[in-house]
């Protein structure tokens, strides 16, 4: 021990801070009131949204670092986990039975959604499941402490989570909520569907017209929300999400594409040896890509609805896993429907 202290209280006392400091994720208040770039971001905000450096001020006083979100953002499970093991996350028979009692409660308000805005009612049912579990899990971070910390110590990302941070005090003010109350995920995303700042701003809906936007707590707003989002984006109503296909012996490999958007006619890869397991109509343009599955070598067509919900998560094991879940709630949501 470094420190000489005397009496055993004291000694046990001193150990136990010693050893709580460091602790992964843990993080003192005032860890970025004087940080410079905090200051530099004070001063922004002051000058170019009329805050009051005080009240900023006394927020970033109690803002906490998280180591915890540093790690978490360093191995997100679309970075470091093959499809065979990502899936198993989120298409799970306890996720698909939440998926069905979570539309039986809002079976009239998925409806309308689907009817407003074109986007399947199993679709915004998966993306409340894969996101929050139907908004049970929204998140244990306080989100000012998850956004502050990535903006000013996680250099790679700096000046997105810079934006968002902006984003989320507007929003806060907007909202008129106190900032250091509410929560998230470690990137600072909210709600059933965890929007981050920006797009809660851009695309929450108020879908109950009650004058008031809330994806925190309301599902019937989170439900409009992300229908709007997808449409937003360009989901294209009644049209094929993703295909499986086959390959031919001779398949052409270099049609191949890792990047998300569809950059391929039809034609042009299923002469290329890749042949869809069911015969259908699928519209131009299309990317096909592979994944690591269970009994080895997947591979995939994906349309331009594929790639809007790669919109919500940059990932093709994300958006795979949103429209598996999706297919087996709607499969076992009719069967339950059925029985009644």
């Amino acid at each position: 021990m470094l420190y000489k202290v005397s009496g055993l209280f004291s000694r046990v006392r001193l150990g136990v801070v010693l050893v709580v400091s460091g602790l992964p994720g843990l993080g003192l208040a005032g860890d970025f009131s004087n940080h410079p770039e905090t200051q530099k971001f004070i001063g922004e905000m002051v000058a170019e949204q009329q805050f009051d450096r005080a009240q900023l001020q006394a927020w970033f006083d109690q803002v906490e670092r998280k180591q915890s979100v540093l790690d978490a953002i360093a191995r997100p499970a679309e970075k470091v986990k093959p499809w065979k093991e990502y899936r198993q996350i989120f298409v799970t028979p306890t996720r698909i039975k939440q998926g069905v009692e979570f539309w039986r409660n809002n079976a009239q308000v998925l409806a309308r959604a689907e009817q407003d805005f074109g986007v399947p009612k199993e679709i915004i049912v998966a993306i409340l499941g894969v996101e929050t579990r139907y908004g049970a899990h929204r998140g244990g971070y306080r989100v000012m402490d998850s956004l502050s910390t990535l903006a000013f110590e996680y250099p790679p990302r700096a000046a997105f989570f810079r934006k968002e941070l902006k984003e989320f005090l507007l929003l806060a003010r907007e909202q008129k909520k106190e900032p250091l109350t509410l929560m998230g995920s470690y990137a600072g995303a909210m709600g059933y569907g965890q929007f981050m700042p920006s797009s809660y701003r851009a695309y929450a809906y108020d879908y109950d017209g009650n004058g008031f936007t809330d994806i925190w707590d309301n599902p019937e707003d989170a439900i409009g929300s992300v229908a709007n989002y997808f449409t937003r984006h360009g989901w294209q109503g009644g049209q094929p999400v993703v295909a499986r296909v086959r390959v031919a012996g001779n398949y052409n490999a270099n049609l191949l594409n890792d990047e998300l958007e569809p950059d391929r006619t039809f034609s042009d890869v299923k002469a290329g040896g890749f042949i869809p397991l069911e015969d259908a109509h699928y519209p131009d343009p299309v990317r096909v890509f592979q994944l690591e599955g269970e009994h080895g070598a997947e591979f995939w067509l994906g349309m331009q609805n594929f790639y809007v919900i790669t919109r919500y998560n940059r990932s093709s094991m994300y958006a795979l896993a949103v429209f598996q879940l999706a297919q087996a709630v709607a499969r076992d949501y009719q069967t339950a429907v059925g029985a009644l």
